[in-house]
């Protein structure tokens, strides 16, 4: 199944739980797209020791996520 996931908020939990989500998706064999819109381009913003987006998206990107902005 194709799945798209739209991330639109500047909230670090929130962008780290999308893209771990999104990664969970892909381990369960699903096609994932993740949209960053408005103030979510900006994936890494807030990337801390508590929410580690970058290493999320490294994930996604190595599974095979497709990132678009």
């Amino acid at each position: 199944m194709q799945i798209l996931l739209i991330l639109s908020s500047a909230d670090p939990e929130i962008k780290w739980n999308t893209v771990r989500f999104g990664n969970f998706l892909l381990t369960e064999g699903e096609d994932v797209t993740l949209f960053l819109n408005g103030p979510a381009v900006d994936l890494y913003a807030g990337d801390s020791e508590t929410f580690p987006i970058a290493e999320q998206a490294k994930l996604f990107d190595l599974s095979e996520g497709v990132l678009v902005a």
